[in-house]
């Protein structure tokens, strides 16, 4: 079951000429609910136009800082984000489900380790977090945050991150690299490529001291570092990272074909949720559970609907999918037959789900 809570917007102001940011002020009452993980997201929902409209933001307050804050950037025909940008003010409520995600590893306060961060854009709202806490946890660890934006101005938290820097001097650097104005040094311009990576993993990253990689942004340049980190040495699982955006490629089309060429139409499907059983057949309009399952009544928790956040996260318990696309889940949870219901394509008769994961 999707539970959403009201919160009030404690604060909003504008970080950049593109970006608000959004305090939200959880209650007392609700504070264990909400407590959360470095890197995690939360689901918020209301009403624009008419029309329910859910999104996902990364929180960019450590667990130990006691607030609930995101980082919204207005994109070109993004409903929400110009809602929030142009509309939202303080005292407004907005339903927020709790934290969730899996964009971390536990901190180890007795143990030294040393972290890299990739960013690029809004991509840096749950690397402060990651940043802030384990710096905060582990007192001989270290950070390298390599940040990309278009601007010096359009850097987001940029009097944060440079605040973070004279906190944590000497375990925290940050290289910022900026697409549209020169800097005097030539290699902090223009985007990440395989040279620019090949001399960041020669001359800037110890790619055998380092336990953990993160990277958010949109996906041609994650998967570009996460391959170059690999083909450097860095071992495929200390390489995490978080797609703000999926982009549309035509791998992904082929993927999407492939997919509904093995739709089974009529497909009996149960679903488990908050310990009950809901039971439809899925209509042939419909080429994933989730939609057919809403379209039945089903109350499920989701956000992108892109393939991307997790947030309709199930086990095929009985019957078999097909998903259109993956960015959210690793090979371990595929392997536990875990699938996101938004990109499930039934390709059984019958199909049994568990959303009680």
């Amino acid at each position: 079951m999707a539970d959403f809570y009201n919160v009030a917007v404690a604060d909003i102001y504008k970080e950049t000429t593109d970006t608000v940011v959004i305090s939200l002020d959880v209650p007392e009452n609700l504070k264990e609910t909400f407590q959360f993980k470095q890197g995690q997201h939360v689901t918020l929902r209301t009403q624009i136009n008419g029309a329910d409209i859910r999104r996902n933001y990364s929180l960019c307050t450590s667990p130990m800082d006691n607030q609930w804050r995101i980082a919204v950037k207005a994109i070109p025909g993004g409903v929400f984000s110009n809602y929030a940008f142009n509309t939202l003010k303080k005292g407004d409520v907005l339903g927020v489900m709790p934290p969730h995600g899996e964009f971390y590893v536990d901190c180890q306060p007795e143990v030294a380790k040393n972290y890299i961060a990739f960013a690029a854009g809004s991509g840096i709202t749950p690397m402060l977090s990651i940043i802030k806490t384990h710096l905060q946890s582990e007192p001989n660890s270290t950070f390298k945050l390599f940040y990309l934006n278009k601007t010096v101005k359009s850097i987001i938290f940029k009097e944060e991150i440079e605040h973070l820097k004279n906190v944590f001097l000497g375990r925290f650097q940050v290289f910022y690299f900026l697409t549209k104005e020169q800097r005097d040094i030539p290699f902090l311009n223009g985007r990440f490529d395989k040279e620019k990576l090949a001399v960041l993993t020669n001359r800037f990253v110890n790619v055998a001291d380092t336990h953990h990689a993160f990277i958010c942004g949109p996906q041609e340049m994650i998967f570009l570092i996460r391959d170059e980190l690999q083909a450097a040495g860095m071992p495929k699982e200390a390489i995490h990272y978080e797609l703000f955006y999926s982009g549309s490629t035509a791998e992904k089309s082929k993927h999407i074909a492939q997919a509904l060429e093995e739709k089974v139409n009529g497909t009996q499907v149960t679903i488990i949720d908050g310990g009950k059983e809901f039971h439809f057949v899925m209509a042939d309009h419909f080429d994933n559970i989730l939609d057919g399952a809403l379209d039945a009544g089903a109350d499920l928790p989701y956000a992108c609907k892109g393939g991307v956040c997790s947030t309709c996260k199930c086990q095929v318990k009985e019957g078999a999918v097909k998903m259109k696309i993956n960015y959210a889940l690793d090979d371990k949870e595929v392997a536990q037959n875990y699938v996101l219901s938004c990109q499930a394509v039934p390709t059984t008769n019958k199909l049994v789900v568990d959303f009680d994961v």
